[in-house]
């Protein structure tokens, strides 16, 4: 069983040129839960270990890669990222989002206010 956010953990740790233990041993971690993060056998952590987890990935705050690692996390875990939750516009708009990705049938006034949002960047 894998995970999208283990396999980005993985990859990003391979791609430092770090085995698991060499990684777990140089950031203090224990490779038995990172091992099972990266094999999708345990969720995604929490933010504050997320966090721990993305500096010593050596994602930088705000790069592409940092903020893949978090929405990874937030879908593996069954979440919407917690920056979009702080967004009240946009959360008020996630319904019309939902419905149209279930292919329900959305009022055009909906999606043209869904669009326009969209249009503005959020």
């Amino acid at each position: 069983m894998s995970s999208k956010f283990g396999d980005f953990f993985r990859e990003r740790r391979i791609g430092l040129g770090l085995t698991l233990r060499r990684f777990c041993s140089d950031a203090g971690l224990d490779p038995g839960n990172v091992s099972k993060i990266e094999r999708g056998l345990l969720p995604p952590p929490g933010r504050e270990k997320l966090e721990e987890y993305a500096s010593h990935l050596r994602l930088l705050p705000g790069s592409d890669a940092y903020l893949e690692f978090f929405d990874l996390a937030a879908a593996d875990s069954g979440r919407l990222p917690g920056d979009l939750l702080d967004d009240a516009e946009l959360v008020d708009k996630l319904p019309v989002l939902f419905r149209t990705f279930r292919g329900q049938r959305v009022s055009p006034e909906k999606m043209d206010e869904l669009i326009e949002f969209i249009r503005r960047g959020g």
